[in-house]
C-alpha cells in the first residue's frame, strides 16, 4: 500500500518539480505519410479515402475495438483510421470480405506493420 500511495502522491507534484519523461517531446521514428486507395460508393464510383498512419493512431481508440477481438479490431483501425466523413461514406458501402483482406494486408504493408504483428506491439 506505501508504493501505491508513493505514486499518488507523486502525480500530484507541482509543474517545477523533475521529471522522469516527457511524453510530449517523443517524435514518430517512421513517416506517418497517410495511405489512400479508391473505393465505389453511391455517389462516386472512385471515391478517394484516406487513412492516417497506424502509428499515429490513437491508441484508446485502437485498444477499446481490440476488446471485441479480430475483427473489432480491424473495423476499429478503419473507424479510427479515416475521418467521420469517410468512415461514413465507406461503411455505407458494401465491401466483399477478400476485398477488405487485401485493403488491410496493403494498409499494413504502406505502415510497415508485419503480417500477425498485432499494431499495439512494440518492435521488441
Amino acid at each position: 500500500m506505501a508504493s501505491r500511495t508513493a505514486t499518488k502522491s507523486a502525480a500530484k507534484a507541482p509543474d517545477d518539480q523533475p521529471f522522469e519523461f516527457d511524453l510530449n517531446a517523443v517524435e514518430s521514428e517512421v513517416d506517418l505519410a497517410p495511405f489512400r486507395f479508391l473505393w465505389k460508393t453511391a455517389d462516386n464510383p472512385n471515391r478517394r479515402f484516406t487513412m492516417h498512419h497506424l502509428a499515429g493512431l490513437n491508441v484508446w481508440d485502437l485498444m477499446e475495438a481490440a476488446e471485441q477481438g479480430d475483427m473489432g479490431a480491424t473495423v476499429g483501425i478503419f473507424k479510427a483510421a479515416m475521418s467521420d466523413d469517410d468512415w461514413k461514406a465507406f461503411r455505407g458501402s458494401a465491401v466483399a470480405q477478400y476485398k477488405m483482406t487485401a485493403l488491410f494486408k496493403a494498409y499494413r504493408k504502406h505502415c510497415g506493420t508485419a503480417e500477425g504483428e498485432s499494431p499495439a506491439s512494440s518492435d521488441s
